[in-house]
């Protein structure tokens, strides 16, 4: 009998079902909600909520806006964001996920903290992420962002530094960055790393691994913009070779069930279950039409 899985731990984390529940929420009483950004890195689920109300507007938009009602995606903005909003007359819905927010408010802290000219606050991340803007505008713009060993390069070994990591990343990618700070920071200059990855998109790695390879095939579906997408859909291929990445039932190429017993459909933390489920009921019947 062949078997259609969806990973149970796969979909939304609690941040994004929270940004949506508040959107859906607004959406209800209102009919019209603005949000700064997709709302997630799905386009099939903003497409979903653009349908119910929902507009996705850019900083620029922001600036030019007066008397609206704005939602702040679970990513997390910069405190200029709330700046503009406040002298623009902009009500904000604050979906910031509490997992960002608490690291907001660390970097802040230790910004106000420290003496900038004797240390450096270092943010490992995706340069140009939502999230990772908003962490850096804790620092008024003087964070150094860094995704790669490469990119130590650019920090100075000589002055103190304090490294922090954008939530969704790696935990091992992090603690090759804390093990290589360790060899190149000078006698007598501190150095502080903070574990600030959270574990629920963490903790996704050993369990899409141990999911990916219990099955014969693996279908991943996330949006292109998904950075945890690509953590995850790296893990699924180390953990199965036959994984393919898709966003859409029509992405599915049929010639890859040949001969396949079990598939397993797993996703991204910005990944809707019912797209999940949509692809799953579609590999399904093309089992049972004797398509393969």
């Amino acid at each position: 009998m062949r078997i259609v899985e969806i990973d149970k731990d796969s979909g939304f984390c609690f941040g994004v079902v929270n940004a949506i529940n508040s959107a859906e929420k607004e959406l209800l009483a209102d009919g019209e909600l603005f949000c700064l950004g997709d709302i997630v890195h799905n386009s099939q689920e903003v497409e979903r909520l653009q349908k119910k109300g929902l507009i996705t507007i850019n900083h620029s938009d922001l600036a030019d806006m007066r008397d609206k009602k704005v939602l702040l995606r679970a990513h997390g903005e910069p405190p200029s964001t709330y700046e503009m909003a406040n002298r623009n007359n902009i009500r904000i819905i604050d979906a910031t996920c509490p997992v960002v927010l608490k690291l907001q408010k660390k970097i802040q802290q230790h910004y106000k903290d420290l003496d900038m000219t004797v240390s450096q606050i270092v943010i490992y991340g995706k340069i140009g992420h939502a999230e990772v803007n908003g962490l850096v505008g804790q620092t008024e713009g003087n964070a150094i962002v860094i995704e790669k060993k490469d990119d130590l390069d650019r920090l100075d070994f000589k002055k103190n530094i304090y490294l922090f990591s954008q939530t969704t990343m790696s935990l091992a990618s992090f603690e090759e960055i804390v093990k290589e700070i360790k060899l190149r920071i000078k006698e007598n200059v501190i150095f502080r790393s903070f574990d600030t990855i959270c574990r629920q998109v963490a903790n996704r790695i050993p369990n899409i691994r141990k999911f990916a390879s219990q099955h014969d095939l693996v279908l991943f579906v996330a949006g292109a913009k998904s950075s945890n997408g690509k953590v995850l859909l790296s893990e699924c291929e180390k953990a199965n070779q036959k994984t393919h990445l898709i966003s859409h039932p029509d992405n599915i190429n049929h010639e890859w069930l040949k001969g396949v017993e079990s598939v397993g459909i797993c996703g991204a933390t910005s990944t809707p279950k019912w797209l999940m489920e949509k692809i799953a009921t579609e590999v399904y019947e093309s089992l049972n039409r004797n398509e393969v």
